[in-house]
């Protein structure tokens, strides 16, 4: 004899508070939404890009390390963590870990002692700055740097290279010359990385004014939808 479907109020709440518990989880602990707001990752992030940002990787593990696929940072990985000192969200690229030295000679990443090849990286055309393309520079400062970072800076410099003290991260913005990044307010700690960007899934310009449904006809960049980040 087959089942005879359910309808009513109750069914209905009920099916409403497992998708709800369901949801709850998801964002918790596996994906939670980014918008792009400024224009420091191009060309890899857009302004207007919506992301989803993958939980498991990246974060610190905790109670769930048994469960969740957790990886410690690497090079190279473009990290969604909340800035140290005004305790904003960002996305960054991770230009070096605990134990690395590192310096720019020219806006040329030298990592280890070694100049690193960047294919991701941008040179928007600016106006020299020593602080920004010849770094550390313990001579000039930037009046965008934070002072504490300044100072800091101070007992890290060696060699004309900055040593990255073990469980923190130097994060850049792909669009070197406009990013204000690990170069003006200092490391990030690996347990304020919330995760690593895993796909655009929605991606307009805000270049245009009208109704909600007319810019996602104009401007969505449909291209982008579901393009992985790199």
């Amino acid at each position: 004899m087959s089942e005879v479907p359910q309808h009513g109020v109750l069914p209905t709440l009920q099916s409403m508070l497992r998708a709800t518990v369901v949801a709850v989880f998801v964002l918790t602990f596996l994906l939670q939404p980014y918008r792009i707001p400024s224009a420091s990752m191009e060309k890899t992030l857009l302004v207007g890009d919506f992301l989803l940002v993958n939980k498991q990787a990246l974060a610190p593990a905790g109670h769930w390390g048994w469960l969740l696929p957790y990886r410690r940072i690497q090079r190279g990985d473009v990290a969604v963590f909340y800035q140290p000192v005004t305790d904003t969200l960002l996305v960054k690229r991770v230009i070096a870990v605990g134990g690395d030295t590192l310096a720019l000679h020219a806006g040329q990443v030298i990592l280890n002692g070694t100049p690193r090849s960047e294919g991701y990286a941008v040179y928007a055309p600016a106006g020299r700055s020593r602080f920004r393309d010849d770094f550390p520079n313990m001579q000039e400062r930037d009046p965008d740097t934070d002072a504490a970072w300044w100072v800091e800076m101070r007992s890290l410099v060696h060699s004309g290279a900055l040593q990255v003290p073990g469980g923190d991260a130097f994060m850049m913005g792909d669009n070197r010359n406009n990013s204000q990044d690990s170069r003006y307010w200092g490391f990030v700690p690996e347990s304020r990385i919330v995760g690593s960007p895993l796909l655009v899934y929605f991606s307009v310009r805000g270049d245009e004014e009208g109704s909600f449904w007319h810019r996602l006809r104009r401007l969505g960049r449909w291209r982008r939808v579901l393009s992985v980040v790199r």
